[in-house]
């Protein structure tokens, strides 16, 4: 097939459209793991917490048939996850690293066994409610930008709405102010009257409800049904997009996109028939990730000072 094929309005208008859409996910939730890392916490549990976020949407959804408050049911999942994640973190001094992992193994035998407990052991999967894409007057009609930016769902243009207001909210308040300042220097941000343990709580909690919402775009979003393996790395992902974002909200943004922009590749270019192997077309997020984690991209000073960092008041 020639370029002209690739390059084609519909082949360009697929991949872009699908590239914004599927950015949607990873970008809620790389958005709360700023305001973790910033407050010092490396929350690896976001994987889990996404993954229980979906299954609470899920239910959710499944018991009431509304997706508002289904996407609700996420947040509150997530802030649920945050919760313990935060204890483990902050209270405990546990590592971060560990005690993320270990909580995204529990996440999944816990997932599995409430969908099994709600559903019924033999229960085969059943569709939920969805989103339905939302369509601007004129513009959805546009050729290519129409389906790329004026057709999708809600979730999506709140994930974008929340990127200014992350940035407002972590340059412009002084709750931000405290919180990097718990991130950068804790021991200072004490001694100034700065409780490094309620931000760095609060940076937990706001990682986990963005990880529960975004759990809950996957699944009321784009799939609408749940499974065990429905989260894919996508938190793993969000954590690689904050690297490569620099920890600041608008980078972040088009990192996230750069992201959907290879997922939704391999998704295309099956589709229009490339003729390379799946497996290999499966693996391009995964090794953008590897390469954004690997400081390929350049390493930067905006890594918060104390990441990773317990802190203990004297």
């Amino acid at each position: 097939m020639g370029a002209g094929h690739w390059l084609g309005s519909a082949f360009l208008a697929t991949w872009l459209a699908a590239s914004v859409r599927l950015s949607g996910p990873v970008l809620l939730a790389a958005l709360g793991e700023i305001f973790a890392e910033r407050s010092g916490v490396l929350n690896v549990g976001i994987e889990g917490t996404i993954l229980l976020g979906a299954l609470a949407s899920y239910l959710a959804a499944y018991a009431s048939g509304d997706v508002w408050l289904a996407l609700l049911a996420g947040a509150a999942g997530g802030v649920l996850s945050g919760v313990l994640l935060a204890w483990m973190y902050v209270t405990i001094r546990a590592s971060q690293v560990v005690a993320g992992i270990v909580f995204n193994v529990l996440a999944v035998g816990l997932a599995g066994t409430l969908y099994r407990l709600a559903l019924g052991a033999s229960a085969a999967p059943q569709t939920v409610a969805m989103f339905e894409p939302l369509r601007f007057p004129l513009l959805s009609g546009l050729p290519v930008l129409g389906p790329v930016l004026f057709s999708h769902a809600a979730p999506l243009y709140l994930a974008f709405a929340l990127v200014p207001a992350a940035h407002f909210v972590l340059f412009r308040t002084g709750f931000g102010l405290a919180l990097r300042a718990a991130g950068e220097n804790p021991k200072a941000a004490d001694n100034a009257g700065i409780s490094v343990a309620r931000m760095r709580y609060a940076g937990t909690l706001i990682s986990g409800t963005a990880a529960g919402m975004s759990g809950g775009y996957v699944v009321l979003a784009e799939v609408g049904l749940f499974r065990e393996t429905i989260v894919s790395g996508q938190g793993f992902i969000a954590l690689a997009i904050v690297i490569l974002g620099r920890w600041r909200p608008w980078t972040a943004a088009l990192a996230a996109v750069a992201f959907g922009a290879a997922d939704a590749l391999q998704l295309s270019l099956q589709l229009f028939g490339a003729g390379l192997p799946p497996q290999l077309l499966l693996s391009l997020p995964y090794v953008l990730t590897i390469l954004a984690i690997s400081g390929l991209f350049g390493r930067s000073a905006a890594q918060p000072a104390a990441l990773m960092q317990p802190y203990a008041p004297r």
